[in-house]
């Protein structure tokens, strides 16, 4: 008998509930995002050269980014569909990871350049239309929050689609500041007010970046998913009748809601092998809902005597 039985375990159920879940669903929320975000970046483009609105055109630019950002997250999909092959056995699905570490990258960017502009902005005040910038700005922030509507079915279940959101909720945030600004340059002549808002935003936008890094380089850097107390599950494994140790246990994220284990289960030397893999797959199922496994079975005289793997 060999020293160690290995038993991997590949998902039941293709891959329904890995990172293709809702990808159909996403791929369609990105592209008629995409859609609008265009459709209203060319109003404000030309909204902003018909009343020589700087800020208007600005916030084409920002609303630019944001076509851009959701381009990336559209491709990401379409390339992790593709199949895996004998050198990427994983498929392509950590793209989606990279855009969502991209997108997040950018946000920070985008907010030194909004923190920049409000500096230029204390220094020598922009003169706006007021009225104008308030119309075009309420229309954007329509645009935005009917996006961020049609994104939000997807944000919770793919950092791809997440790092989007935050794109558009990033240009809301800059149509509410217009709006807002709008009303105190009309009302109260106070230009301070669009720089004071700007630097607020930015902030805010760094904090909900720093989030989505810190998610998109915990999976690269293969961390234990954020949901998965990985000693609750060796717990959960050494309650098990059939198992008497556990060690090598990994648990990692390949992509957003697809996550991956694998462990060396010691069992009883009469124990049998499968009915012990049975019970720890149904178990990790059940209780963690973790169906990507690599579980290898050693019997309890080979560990003893340091045979095992």
């Amino acid at each position: 008998m060999p020293a160690t039985m290995g038993a991997g375990h590949p998902h039941h159920h293709g891959h329904s509930h890995g990172p293709s879940h809702g990808g159909n669903g996403n791929s369609r929320r990105l592209a008629v995002t995409l859609g609008l975000v265009v459709v209203y970046m060319v109003a404000e483009v030309v909204g902003g050269l018909l009343s020589g609105s700087l800020a208007l055109l600005a916030d084409a630019g920002h609303m630019l980014s944001d076509a851009a950002a959701l381009g990336l997250c559209l491709f990401a999909l379409w390339i992790a569909r593709r199949p895996a092959t004998p050198r990427r056995t994983w498929g392509y699905h950590r793209i989606e990871i990279l855009a969502a570490l991209a997108n997040g990258v950018t946000l920070v960017v985008l907010a030194v350049f909004i923190l920049r502009e409000a500096v230029e902005r204390f220094r020598a005040p922009a003169v706006v239309d007021a009225p104008v910038m308030m119309a075009i700005a309420a229309g954007g922030l329509v645009i935005n929050l009917v996006s961020l509507r049609i994104l939000s079915g997807g944000k919770d279940g793919s950092l791809n689609v997440r790092g989007a959101w935050l794109h558009v909720l990033t240009d809301a945030l800059g149509s509410v500041q217009a709006i807002a600004a709008g009303v105190l340059i009309q009302v109260f002549g106070w230009t301070w007010a669009d720089p004071v808002a700007s630097v607020l935003i930015s902030f805010l936008v760094v904090y909900s970046a720093w989030h989505l890094l810190r998610d998109t380089v915990g999976v690269l850097m293969e961390g234990a998913p954020s949901h998965i107390d990985v000693d609750e599950v060796r717990q959960a494994l050494m309650g098990l009748g059939c198992v008497r140790d556990v060690h090598d246990l990994h648990v990692w994220t390949i992509t957003s809601g697809m996550e991956s284990l694998s462990c060396h289960v010691v069992v009883d030397d009469g124990q049998c092998y499968r009915e012990a893999l049975t019970e720890v797959r149904a178990m990790l199922h059940d209780r963690f809902g973790i169906d990507h496994l690599t579980v290898q079975v050693e019997p309890l005289e080979l560990v003893e005597h340091g045979l095992h793997a």
